[in-house]
């Protein structure tokens, strides 16, 4: 079974993340910081913003954190994210060769499934599993253990494609062959994570 990421993976989509983070703190005076960054990267909706709230010792509840970002990130989705290239023929080439596949993503369901419709990819996962409706980040490792289980599937027999560092390495925890996929957010991470991902891509062009 292949088991797909789609912030930084299937979707060049980081950078909105970024740019809504920089808007969001610029309206408070704020400014982003790399430990920030490091801390909320792929994280769940929520944690996040319960992290921006602890970190920034802010006084709006978490929910309305979120609900400003979701404003902030609708028309993205909609609209502006693009597939990294390659990332569309490479889930058709694995559909016609009659590969089970799944997408396992800390995306926010509403953006995600905006943006998959957009680009009609929904046909191609059997299952769209959402960390956020799990309680748990991709790099907790409780996460892909959870994940198999309701996948009704062995880890031996599945293969992540993600960007980040941290969610590969839960993967392969859990027993899951990880390909890094790179993207500009995690470059930094390039080369600790091709010693350690049992391979790594600059992108899915390589596998056509």
């Amino acid at each position: 079974m292949l088991i797909f990421d789609f912030d930084g993976t299937l979707a060049d989509s980081n950078g909105i993340w970024v740019e809504v983070d920089d808007i969001f703190l610029a309206r408070r005076g704020l400014k982003a910081t790399p430990e920030y960054n490091e801390m909320i990267g792929h994280s769940i909706f929520p944690i996040a913003a319960q992290l921006t709230r602890d970190y920034f010792h802010l006084e709006e509840r978490t929910e309305d954190i979120m609900a400003e970002w979701l404003s902030l990130s609708r028309e993205a989705y909609a609209a502006q994210v693009s597939l990294k290239p390659g990332a569309a023929e490479f889930l058709e080439k694995c559909a016609q060769a009659g590969e089970d596949m799944v997408l396992f993503t800390a995306c926010v369901p509403e953006l995600c499934q905006t943006a998959l419709d957009r680009f009609g990819l929904t046909k191609h996962f059997q299952q769209l599993v959402y960390a956020q409706d799990l309680g748990l980040e991709k790099r907790d490792p409780r996460a892909f253990p959870l994940l198999l289980e309701r996948l009704g599937v062995e880890g031996a027999r599945c293969i992540l494609f993600d960007d980040s560092p941290a969610a590969c390495r839960a993967a392969q925890a859990a027993g899951v062959a990880a390909v890094g996929v790179h993207d500009s957010f995690y470059a930094a991470y390039e080369e600790e994570m091709r010693t350690f991902c049992d391979r790594y891509i600059m992108g899915f062009s390589e596998l056509l």
